[in-house]
């Protein structure tokens, strides 16, 4: 584990609390904020102090993983690099979404596994805190015990419901060259990948009593669960009614709006924002912004989007910078009920990201009281200061 950093008063920089921004001390001792008048002062004048950013959904790290379709990486290393990726940009708590999929490869559910005890072993060396988020196709009716028994073995926490099957056949008609990369990327041909969505689709009558039985476990094990890409208000409510209460990335405006009608939290994409648009064709997420009805971004497949969409937001004159970080910080820990982060307030784990105001730079980020990046101008002063003090001591 990285050493907890000595006791630091960070001075001078503009912070964001919960009542909005402030010039005043930012103190962290033994990994929380909290008041420790001898601490070593770093002035961060010039910077803006933020929350560290909580991503609950990125797959970004399979390109880690399978940089190319044929061409794995160990599981470890994909996690290092994914992690340095992660405080590099801001992020602190970072959920890898992880499919558990019919389409086999690097989705299925053999390789969740591997990836889920490979993040409980990599744990105790990282810089952010790295969690799985099982993304669980709803046709995969054989797996769902074993899906269950990964669940509360591995200690996940936070899980979605796909559904992919018509995406599917309706790419099989329409795009057959998308469906051939989609089919390469699972290691497949084309035809294999088509028999995988014929076989899964067959079960479609039995999904109803597999979700009810994942949903039941999963309250019994106190494990938050969602669902992803709804498409109309009507598959949003399906998903209500079982407990699945997060819409993440809801593809239209009525879904959207049903899911918050019905006081459900909306998560959408950070690189949606980022571009102007989904790249899949869905509704815009500054859309969903503007009109109030999103609770969260996540990084989807671009780590680096997410402070991106923050500026985006500001820039465009959509939210001002407390609200807009605060759909990468406070809103995903009120989503997933994450009460000891998403603020800089005592008592809470001190995750903190340094923004150099005239640069907009990322440049240190502290996850639970541990230096997880440091770079720019904020290292000189860091190190100068800590140095001289360690040094005097």
């Amino acid at each position: 584990m990285v050493d907890l950093l000595p006791s630091l008063r960070f001075l001078g920089a503009d912070v964001l609390t919960a009542d909005g921004f402030t010039v005043g001390p930012v103190d962290v001792l033994n990994g929380q904020f909290a008041a420790c008048p001898n601490a070593i002062e770093v002035d961060l004048s010039g910077y803006w102090l933020l929350p560290g950013i909580i991503d609950l959904h990125g797959d970004g790290f399979e390109r880690q993983l399978f940089p190319r379709p044929s061409a794995p990486f160990p599981i470890r290393d994909a996690l290092a690099a994914t992690d340095r990726e992660a405080a590099a940009h801001g992020v602190t708590t970072a959920y890898l979404a992880q499919s558990w999929s019919w389409e086999g490869g690097m989705r299925s559910p053999d390789q969740a596994e591997r990836v889920m005890q490979a993040v409980l072993d990599w744990r105790q060396h990282a810089l952010t805190d790295l969690r799985v988020q099982i993304r669980a196709e709803t046709h995969l009716i054989d797996s769902v015990p074993r899906l269950i028994a990964a669940v509360e073995r591995f200690r996940i926490d936070y899980v979605v419901f796909n559904d992919h099957i018509e995406e599917g056949l309706t790419m099989q008609r329409r795009n057959p060259d998308g469906f051939a990369n989609w089919a390469r990327k699972a290691g497949l041909m084309p035809q294999e990948l088509s028999d995988r969505i014929d076989a899964a689709w067959a079960r479609t009558k039995e999904v109803p009593r597999a979700l009810l039985e994942m949903a039941e476990a999963f309250d019994r094990m106190g494990v938050t669960y969602g669902s992803h890409d709804d498409r109309d208000a009507e598959t949003r409510e399906v998903y209500r009614i079982i407990g699945a209460r997060i819409a993440e990335f809801p593809t239209t405006r009525r879904a959207a709006a049903a899911a918050k009608a019905g006081g459900d939290p909306v998560l959408m994409g950070a690189p949606n924002v980022v571009r102007g648009g989904s790249q899949a064709g869905n509704v815009s997420a500054v859309e969903i912004v503007r009109a109030g009805k999103c609770d969260g971004l996540v990084s989807d497949y671009h780590i680096p989007a997410l402070a991106l969409a923050v500026w985006k937001l500001v820039d465009e004159g959509v939210l001002p910078l407390d609200r807009a970080w605060g759909l990468v910080s406070s809103g995903p820990a009120r989503v997933l009920g994450m009460l000891d982060r998403g603020e800089i307030a005592p008592g809470l784990r001190a995750d903190l990201v340094a923004v150099n105001k005239a640069t907009r730079a990322v440049e240190m980020t502290i996850a639970g009281g541990r230096l997880a990046h440091l770079s720019g101008p904020a290292a000189a002063r860091f190190c100068g200061r800590v140095e001289t003090r360690m040094a005097a001591e």
